[in-house]
């Protein structure tokens, strides 16, 4: 089978161009496992990321026959005999199929991603499985940014947090063992004319291609309800 990978330096090269690379088709070979073999075998000089190789880590993802997908769970016998191996979109290229993920990385921060606790000091919260229920698909997410990649929102609107941080955004919002006190300051982040859920149009892009299979539209649409109440209380 046939491998066709995005190529760029931007210190060497004016522009981006393509390469195909023959690779010998085993069972259970992965796009990551072909991707290895290219680099070991035929050119040392290809640049890529991965680590976990488990669906794990988030760190693999590209853009695979034109969807964004993880390198090391994406079964190469599903893609045909020519498969097409690019970086993911919306971020910078900093050679190859490694990306920029320091505008993605920024996002996330801003949304405080880390649980601020509502018992100082405790040395154990307990969660009710029903509670545990509101924030378990949101806690899945590996940072791997294929849903920011694919938003076409971030896209266009370069301000806009994303799916990813809106995703961790409300898995602490609804997370019982949160300070109430932060839970406004979270709504607030959120209710951001600019960068926050009503910049979100509701493509499911984002769902389409998250490898845990979350729904930030629908987390999303969860944030847009808090924030009504919110207001209509009087607590932001």
């Amino acid at each position: 089978m046939k491998f066709r990978v995005f190529r760029f330096d931007p210190e060497s090269d004016e522009a981006p161009y393509y390469v195909e690379y023959d690779v010998p088709y085993r069972p259970g070979m992965t796009v990551l496992d072909g991707l290895l073999y290219i680099l070991e075998e035929l050119d040392g000089s290809l640049a890529f990321r991965y680590s976990c190789r488990s669906k794990i880590c988030g760190s693999c993802a590209m853009t695979i026959n034109g969807r964004e997908r993880l390198a090391c769970e994406t079964q190469v016998k599903e893609l045909g005999r020519l498969i097409r191996v690019e970086p993911l979109p919306n971020l910078p290229v900093i050679r190859d199929l490694v990306v920029d993920i320091d505008p993605f990385l920024r996002k996330m921060e801003a949304v405080m991603p880390y649980l601020v606790p509502r018992e100082e000091g405790a040395s154990e919260i307990r969660v009710s499985p029903e509670e545990f229920r509101r924030y378990r698909s949101p806690s899945d997410c590996i940072w791997c940014a294929a849903c920011y990649a694919a938003c076409p929102a971030a896209f266009s609107n370069p301000y806009f947090l994303g799916p990813a941080a809106l995703t961790q955004l409300y898995r602490f919002y609804v997370d019982s063992r949160e300070d109430e006190s932060v839970k406004p300051i979270r709504l607030v982040i959120a209710d951001d004319d600019s960068a926050g859920v009503w910049r979100c149009h509701q493509a499911y892009a984002c769902a389409e291609v998250c490898p845990k299979h979350i729904r930030p539209g629908d987390l999303i649409a969860e944030l847009k309800r808090a924030i009504f109440k919110a207001r209509l209380s009087g607590r932001i």
